[in-house]
């Protein structure tokens, strides 16, 4: 359930770069570290105070729904029919049809946003259209979580950071679920740090990795803390009787905008936030998710403004990728193989692209002004990276409207030439569907102008 010990993993992860890199004179010396500690870890965990999982992440990743798979097109990219609609998965740019983006800076009924505070209703009233139709809405009764700071036995070796271990126990009943948030904080830091909070793949029963680049953070000055999302609510179907859902009373009986699994992980990073909001050790706070998990660092910013700094790893359909626009995989994809992720509302709009009053440029503009960084990468496909950076593009008109700064583009850069002189920020890597080393450094770069001050 907690993240694996004393910098061990982080260590070695951060010499093997998904794109290459080589490990620095720091980075080596870690690992020799590590190596140290590795009779010492297993003593701190025969003491009981710490639980190691030991189920690869990867079977958590797998839990989902799959849609019928006639394989891959010649490209390698995976072919997946929308039952309902009988859609097939298009790579093709000739094949995608033209589509109208709902403007963000005009209300529903009519009426431009003009300024700032028009802005702050239009925002408002976008909001509750994400809760009513596409996430669904943390219910006023969801638990309360009382957080527990856990100790740890045995003596560390003084040049090792020193790790928090908090236990967040999600209501009160004796077998209620916890979530697990490990913290550490660079050494010798003095008064307050900037903090990555990153929400991973793991928690429950499976290990909870750090950021690829866990000792360049430290080396900064800066923290960085790790959040499972299984331990906050489970990722497959008919699961809705556990996790902090199965916990709240008003969910017992859904709605068409009962909250879905996406919300409820929001929820959990704004209570992990909450904790480290009392921390007199923390400063800003920057989050970070892939994947659905980059979905949901964008709904969770969009709801929390304590949020500094949004990266969102490859989030695509449904995150950062256009809807309209039919390249890799759709709504009709998402809604058939993920529907516990969202409100049952969200059923509707299978087939029905067109109409849906939102689309993913508006998810990242109610982040503005706060910056974001979106990574995409050519072997990922499905996610549509075109369509992110297209996103991007089309929030960029929010941001000018609240004094910030757009993309500064409009076309698609070179594959590998980070995009990150203004408050949106675009990084397309070489690569598959993760978030690579290069893609966290660009962001720990782009970031660096927002935490760092």
């Amino acid at each position: 359930m907690f993240a694996d010990f004393l910098g061990i993993r982080h260590a070695r992860r951060v010499g093997r770069s998904q794109v290459g890199s080589q490990p620095d004179n720091n980075v080596i010396e870690t690992m020799r570290r590590a190596d140290k500690m590795r009779v010492m870890r297993t003593a701190i965990l025969r003491t009981g105070a710490i639980l190691l999982a030991t189920v690869p992440v990867s079977t958590a990743q797998s839990q989902q729904t799959v849609s019928p798979n006639p394989g891959k097109d010649a490209n390698g990219n995976p072919l997946r029919v929308a039952v309902k609609t009988g859609h097939v998965s298009n790579y093709d740019e000739d094949k995608v049809k033209p589509y109208r983006l709902p403007d963000p800076l005009v209300f529903a009924g009519g009426g431009r946003v003009a300024d700032a505070a028009a802005w702050k209703k239009r925002r408002n009233e976008l909001i509750e259209i994400y809760e009513k139709e596409i996430f669904g809405r943390i219910p006023a009764d969801a638990p309360h979580v009382t957080w527990t700071q856990l100790p740890i036995h045995g003596t560390l070796p003084s040049d090792t950071p020193d790790p928090v271990f908090v236990s967040g126990r999600i209501g009160d009943a004796a077998d209620a679920p916890r979530m697990m948030l490990t913290i550490f904080f660079p050494p010798g830091a003095r008064g307050r740090v900037p903090l990555i909070l990153a929400l991973q793949f793991g928690g429950g029963d499976t290990k909870v990795p750090d950021p690829p680049v866990a000792n360049e953070i430290l080396a900064r000055g800066w923290a960085y803390a790790t959040l499972g999302y299984l331990d906050i609510q489970p990722d497959k179907v008919n699961a809705f009787d556990q996790g902090v859902i199965g916990a709240t009373p008003s969910s017992k009986t859904r709605g068409p905008d009962t909250w879905g699994a996406i919300s409820a992980w929001a929820w959990g990073v704004s209570r992990a936030i909450d904790y480290l909001a009392r921390d007199g050790r923390v400063g800003s706070i920057a989050l970070h998710g892939h994947s659905r998990l980059g979905k949901t660092a964008l709904w969770a910013s969009a709801l929390d403004p304590r949020i500094a700094v949004v990266y969102a790893s490859c989030p695509g359909e449904m995150g950062a990728a256009l809807s309209r626009r039919d390249f890799g995989e759709t709504v009709d994809d998402m809604a058939q193989n993920f529907p516990y992720w969202f409100s049952d509302s969200f059923q509707q709009w299978v087939g029905r692209w067109n109409e849906m009053p939102v689309d993913a440029h508006m998810l990242i503009a109610l982040s503005a002004p706060r910056p974001v960084f979106v990574t995409g990468g050519t072997q990922d496909q499905w996610a549509d990276p075109k369509g992110e950076f297209l996103a991007e593009v089309a929030a960029g008109p929010v941001y000018t409207l609240l004094g910030a700064h757009d993309l500064g583009a409009t076309s698609l850069p070179a594959v590998d030439t980070p995009l990150i002189s203004g408050d949106l920020g675009w990084y397309y890597h070489t690569g598959p569907h993760a978030a690579t080393t290069e893609d966290w450094l660009t962001f720990l770069t782009f970031a660096k102008k927002y935490l760092a001050k």
